[in-house]
């Protein structure tokens, strides 16, 4: 049972957001077009800062610096900051001469840091110093039209403009799949914009008001992502005008493109992770677009993934229609894996895309894992002294644990990506109050700390259930929780959200319950060995107490449920007994799920 639910659901997953979401977009698009109109040019022009973040850019700083002096805008208005992060190259020297002979200078500034800090680090400074009321950043390689200044200013002539985005154009694409893909790209980013916002800007040319502006998170991956789209979040609107066009000068070598899009990758998972605010119901074109778009575009190779081992796993115990969809799945694969040899040599337009989609979600695959591994997006540190390790766990068990961990937070995530909307708009139309409900709870217990952490779940109680009472137990019509609470504790989708703490390593799927500090002091005096129970491991959305009882009621439900998570952590010292126990749980989960058994 519990694989086909996987093949189909991944299998919907995956035409709804490559085939259905399109289309639909498309025709949502088509509507709105006909409300939106051409700003008209406004005669009080803002302040405009352009900056431009540069590496090692010799081959493209001289012609960057001559494209900007060319831009038409009043001169006592504008300024362009060329920030050179620690170029090992000649990029500061070439752009001295640049800036000199360009007829302009007063209206650069060359910021030149002697040591590289990433680019993140460089805007961060650039925008603290800046004073502007607009802020433009492009790239390096970018080239805009004369115009392009003035057309982006009046835009912001509507107050509820945070944001307006260029479009985009390869000079020279690096292969016909790659130009095939930003061809589709800047068509769903002009749809999106039509229906909600686009989903992030080309970092190529894009502005915003700078007072609307915060500073990135080091470890941040995709600036032209997270600046923008926390403008939107904050509810302002973003616009994408294509008659804006940057134009691309630098081809893309295969190698290059692998690994961009391996960053890409990492970086679509962490946005998806740290702006969930833009999946607001009450902005339901941005909900829409980021939900269908973004969110589930930055897990759908782990769904693809999960989708195809359980297929694989009917195909082998004999299911005819399984083994037929698998033929046809590795046909497919096949093409796209020859059109990736191939390369540049002439090909069906069919077989180019299926390679550029295989290679897309592969590097896509691995950019999100090594995100979630920690390796992507942080800034260096010195590395800590190694921490002593709880021994009876064995490590392939530690390593076969995190790894389930992740498969199954982004399958979750996936899920609540799909079932957010209609969640979050019942519960703020049956009950005020916020739509997620934060609680400290106790985490893993180590040798020298217990840990705690803020688990979220969908809000099933009123906002002020504990205001008189104080914290107590739940009972079995408890009068706290909501009607859609009920429903929601039922089958147990007030849980979903905890996949974030799943993913950030605050969780594991399976493990004991966490427990709330106000009630912990009063357990672990009351039952023995009860702290103990979480040593070594991480509580739990679900667990083996968990599925054989409900909620707790009472400290006797607590001390059932503590000989159940002894029993668990005996069973984690064997490989092969924390796999069978593990994926029995899970199962029980979903039956729990599918029945309502939940209280």
């Amino acid at each position: 049972m519990l694989p086909e639910l996987i093949v189909t659901g991944s299998g919907a997953l995956f035409a709804y957001h490559h085939f259905v979401y399109p289309v639909l977009l498309d025709r949502l698009a088509r509507r709105m077009a006909a409300r939106s109109h051409t700003p008209a040019p406004t005669a009080l022009l803002p302040r405009v800062t352009i900056v431009v973040p540069a590496y090692n850019e010799a081959g493209f700083i001289a012609a960057k610096v001559e494209n900007l002096a060319a831009l038409s805008y009043p001169a006592h208005l504008l300024s362009v900051v060329i920030a050179v992060d620690g170029a090992t190259d000649a990029t500061a020297a070439l752009a001295r001469q640049a800036i000199a002979a360009s007829g302009a200078a007063a209206r650069f500034l060359l910021v030149e840091h002697a040591q590289n800090r990433g680019k993140v680090a460089v805007l961060n400074a650039a925008l603290e110093a800046c004073d502007s009321d607009l802020v433009v950043l492009t790239d390096t390689s970018a080239t805009m039209a004369s115009d392009s200044l003035l057309r982006l200013a009046a835009h912001f002539a509507d107050p509820s403009v945070g944001v307006v985005c260029a479009s985009y154009a390869l000079a020279r694409p690096g292969s016909a799949g790659e130009e095939a893909y930003w061809k589709y790209q800047i068509r769903i980013k002009a749809a999106e914009a039509a229906v909600g916002a686009p989903m992030g800007a080309h970092g190529a040319c894009y502005a915003f008001r700078r007072a609307l502006a915060a500073p990135l998170e080091p470890d941040t991956i995709n600036d032209d992502f997270v600046l923008p789209m926390r403008i939107v979040a904050a509810g302002y609107r973003a616009v994408y005008d294509g008659d804006i066009v940057a134009v691309e000068a630098e081809t893309t070598a295969e190698g290059q493109d692998w690994r961009r899009r391996i960053r890409i990758g990492a970086g679509n998972l962490q946005q998806a992770l740290r702006l969930w605010t833009l999946a607001d119901p009450r902005h339901p074109g941005v909900a829409f677009v980021f939900l269908s778009g973004k969110a589930l575009r930055s897990v759908m190779p782990f769904i693809m993934l999960i989708g195809f081992l359980a297929l694989t796993l009917l195909a082998i115990e004999g299911s005819p229609m399984s083994q037929m969809l698998l033929a046809a799945t590795l046909s497919l694969a096949v093409i796209g894996i020859a059109s990736i040899v191939a390369g540049a040599r002439q090909q069906p337009k069919v077989a180019t895309w299926l390679g550029y989609l295989l290679q897309g979600h592969a590097a896509a695959f691995v950019g999100g894992s090594r995100y979630l591994l920690g390796r992507e997006g942080r800034p260096w540190k010195r590395a800590a002294q190694a921490q002593p390790r709880t021994n009876y766990i064995p490590r392939s068990v530690e390593v076969s644990k995190r790894a389930l961990d992740i498969v199954c937070g982004l399958g979750a995530f996936a899920a609540m990506a799909v079932l957010f909307v209609p969640i979050a708009l019942a519960i703020k139309l049956t009950s005020r109050g916020p739509i997620f409900y934060r609680q400290q709870r106790v985490g893993r217990q180590t040798e020298d700390a217990t840990h705690l952490f803020w688990l979220m779940k969908f809000r099933t109680m009123y906002v002020d259930a504990e205001q008189r009472s104080g914290a107590v137990w739940a009972s079995k019509n408890d009068p706290r929780i909501t009607p859609v609470g009920r429903f929601l504790r039922k089958t147990r989708l007030d849980e979903l959200p905890q996949c974030f703490n799943v993913l950030k390593g605050e969780m594991s799927v399976i493990g004991p319950r966490p427990e709330r500090p106000v009630f912990f002091s009063k357990l672990e005096a009351a039952i023995p060995f009860y702290t103990e129970r979480t040593y070594g491991l991480r509580p739990g959305i679900t667990g083996l107490a968990q599925v054989n009882q409900a909620y707790d009621a009472s400290i006797e439900d607590v001390r059932n449920k503590v000989l159940y998570d002894h029993a668990y952590a005996a069973r984690v010292t064997s490989w092969l007994e924390w796999l069978r126990t593990d994926l029995g749980i899970i199962a029980s989960t979903v039956k729990v799920m599918a029945l309502g058994k939940g209280q």
